[in-house]
């Protein structure tokens, strides 16, 4: 079975390191603190071989040239952000594969937070890395995308087996419920939810990973497409909703 060690790291970060015990192998994904990710790596007993970035921002990307000199590893980054990012010996699209020993992944274009943000999807392990484009209760804010194109990768994850265990960067849930509860006030799952928040943020827990099949029911940007949300939020079409979702928490 793979491993995920996840650790917290900058402001609000979370650092992951991916290890398949059967071939040694090492992934960071993203590199938000070249420091920390060697620490947590030290402390583990497991030597970095390769980064997947999922998008250029620096905390996400900033690390990549400090962790390749101490470890040599390879850099895996997308091919619409690579020009932006360090260090990259091999560039992916939608589509691709990336390996960690003999487990598989494939990388979904979710652009729209930035234009060439990817995913990466283990299927066998039930496990999604998804950056910046999904949050619990969230998503990415649409710095270089546009609507209709981030409602579309939104769509590529939500077909994704609702037993996805999602790995998103930041521990924003707590802002992200709070928009959540005004946007879809009616929701009893996300009152449920809510409570399970407090819970784990009471205990100094993170609230990610989360299941997607919980997002599903209860995340206002992957329901833009259900006939209440586009009734109070935009009366349109789901990217209409989605858009006018996106603008109400750029200013919540």
């Amino acid at each position: 079975m793979l491993e995920v060690h996840q650790f917290p790291c900058l402001s609000d970060n979370y650092g992951y390191l991916l290890h398949d015990p059967e071939s040694e192998e090492t992934v960071c994904i993203d590199t938000p603190d070249a420091d920390e990710y060697l620490r947590q790596a030290g402390h583990k007993g497991w030597q970095i071989t390769q980064i997947w970035n999922t998008h250029w921002h620096p905390d996400h990307a900033g690390g990549n040239e400090a962790i390749k000199a101490v470890t040599g590893c390879h850099v895996t980054a997308p091919a619409g952000d690579a020009g932006k990012i360090a260090w990259v010996d091999r560039t992916v699209e939608d589509g691709d594969t990336v390996s960690i020993g003999d487990r598989k992944g494939k990388v979904i274009d979710v652009g729209g937070h930035t234009m060439g943000h990817v995913a990466y999807h283990l299927a066998g392990a039930r496990m999604a890395f998804v950056g910046d484009s999904l949050f619990a209760l969230g998503c990415g804010r649409m710095f270089e995308g546009t609507a209709p194109q981030f409602w579309a990768s939104l769509q590529r994850l939500k077909s994704l087996p609702g037993e996805t265990m999602l790995y998103c960067a930041h521990e924003y849930t707590e802002a992200n419920l709070r928009f959540a509860l005004h946007a879809d006030p009616d929701n009893a799952d996300l009152a449920a939810y809510a409570e399970d928040i407090a819970r784990l943020r009471a205990a100094g827990l993170p609230t990610v990973p989360m299941k997607l099949e919980r997002e599903l029911r209860t995340n206002p940007f992957l329901r833009a497409d259900d006939p209440d949300m586009r009734a109070r939020w935009g009366g349109g079409d789901a990217v209409a909703t989605f858009a006018a979702l996106r603008a109400a928490k750029d200013s919540f």
